[in-house]
């Protein structure tokens, strides 16, 4: 059930500057982005900051392997929203749909490099079953991953694992295809902040 903060449970400012934004894009603003303005010292401040540095933090994965993170855990918990966004991200920094679309249909046939493949299955194994053994971790060090891109795929699956939640309790809108479209744009310009 969606609820009704999402539409109703804002102060003034963020009121007029959805308005803003609707007017200036011709799209309302996401749920993803409305939530982060929902009691922002709790949640909003402190998520985006988390999510910015994961995803556009310094790290030995791309933007676009981050993204496929993001798309990869959101489809394994099940989320239109967030697969949906992500995967459009991911498709738009790897100027590659076809690779995003082979990696959620079938991750061990998917063309992609061993280390990203062991990550991503590293982080599927965190989303099902909640718990990874140190034999997980020593699977992925050994197809070259290093242990600060662990680090740092762990850290787009805690944010994803998060936010897929939220997006699913709160009964996010999914976008059409041009809206995910111009999300990608805007998240591959500006981020998460």
């Amino acid at each position: 059930m969606r609820p009704t903060v999402l539409e109703t449970g804002y102060g003034i400012g963020p009121k007029l500057l959805f308005g803003l934004i609707r007017l200036m894009s011709g799209r309302s603003l996401p749920d993803a982005a409305r939530i982060t303005f929902y009691r922002p010292d709790f949640y909003g401040a402190r998520m985006k900051q988390l999510t910015h540095q994961a995803m556009r933090g310094h790290s030995g994965w791309s933007v676009g392997d981050r993204e496929l993170m993001a798309a990869y855990v959101s489809k394994l918990n099940e989320c239109p929203f967030c697969v949906g966004a992500h995967s459009a991200t991911a498709a738009r920094a790897y100027e590659d749909e076809q690779r995003v679309a082979a990696v959620l249909a079938d991750l061990d046939s998917a063309p992609i490099e061993d280390g990203l493949r062991a990550t991503l299955g590293m982080l599927g194994k965190l989303t099902r079953e909640r718990a990874l053994s140190a034999d997980d971790v020593r699977a992925v060090l050994s197809a070259g991953v290093s242990r600060q891109e662990i680090e740092d795929a762990l850290a787009v699956g805690f944010v994803f694992n998060t936010t897929d939640r939220l997006a699913n309790a709160f009964a996010f809108e999914v976008l059409s295809q041009d809206g995910f479209d111009a999300g990608a744009k805007y998240l591959l310009k500006r981020g998460y902040r």
